[in-house]
């Protein structure tokens, strides 16, 4: 079975605690890379406990990723531990759903620090470490940076500007370092069952939901992390300075129905 091989390189990811970044560090371990990672909480032995079945070292952070204090702090203890830097995946970021004409300043500005700034500050602190390993950069975007729904702003237009950091980074740092952007769709996470727990009737709008992809699913973790295994690659190493659409075909269509 062909397998793809990432050990002895270390992988930085943001937000691994939960949803796609621990989707994302699940399969970096299976593929025996080393893991630093870091969310909000304050401890995480499940996250530990996780990758560790994967037989690869692992290390945990604490970190607010909007304070570049904390970010150099990771970066840091990454590399106090591991020596190198072979992959950052920049996945940690919110849902901030509001609206263009209720938003406050503050608002925007949080957003923006939060889905915007914090990657291009984590891409700084790691690029001369990523420069000595020909390393990658993997930023997390989304579906709305394509296409959005009314009420999605503010978080729409930073995901959108991502794709711009991905253009930037690939050709200014290249050819050292190449870097990528995902765009999931619908994934299912707890973030999204939320979502559907909103509605009166959270299977109908759940299924309602999966009959607008043409796969007729929505996506898992586990396959936003095989991306990432993969763009981190040989075999993706004339990939760079593009984000993926990965939305089971949702774009596609022209309309609902």
């Amino acid at each position: 079975m062909f397998q793809i091989n990432l050990s002895g390189k270390t992988v930085v990811i943001t937000g691994c605690n939960s949803g796609i970044g621990l989707g994302i560090a699940h399969q970096m371990g299976k593929a025996g890379a080393n893991i630093s990672g870091c969310a909000n909480a304050d401890n995480d032995d499940n996250f530990i406990k996780a990758i560790r079945q994967h037989a690869v070292d692992v290390v945990y952070t604490t970190c607010d990723v909007t304070n570049e204090t904390d970010l150099k702090n990771f970066v840091d203890i990454t590399i106090e531990r591991f020596g190198r830097i072979d992959v950052l995946v920049s996945n940690a970021g919110s849902n901030i759903f509001l609206g263009a004409e209720k938003t406050t300043t503050d608002e925007w500005e949080n957003n923006m620090k939060l889905n915007l700034t914090t990657h291009w500050k984590l891409a700084q602190l790691c690029k001369p470490h990523l420069e000595k390993t020909k390393g990658v950069i993997i930023i997390m975007a989304s579906n709305h940076a394509f296409n959005t729904i009314p009420g999605c702003f503010p978080y729409n237009i930073a995901k959108t500007a991502l794709t711009g950091l991905v253009r930037s980074l690939a050709i200014e740092w290249a050819p050292k370092i190449r870097t990528i952007g995902i765009a999931p769709g619908f994934i299912d996470t707890a973030g999204n069952q939320k979502w559907f727990d909103s509605f009166d009737d959270a299977a109908a709008e759940r299924q309602r939901t999966i009959d607008l992809h043409p796969v007729k699913r929505i996506g898992t973790v586990e396959e936003i992390g095989g991306w990432c295994v993969f763009l981190s690659s040989e075999y993706a190493a004339f990939s760079s300075g593009v984000t993926y659409l990965v939305d089971g075909g949702r774009s596609a269509l022209m309309q609902d129905s």
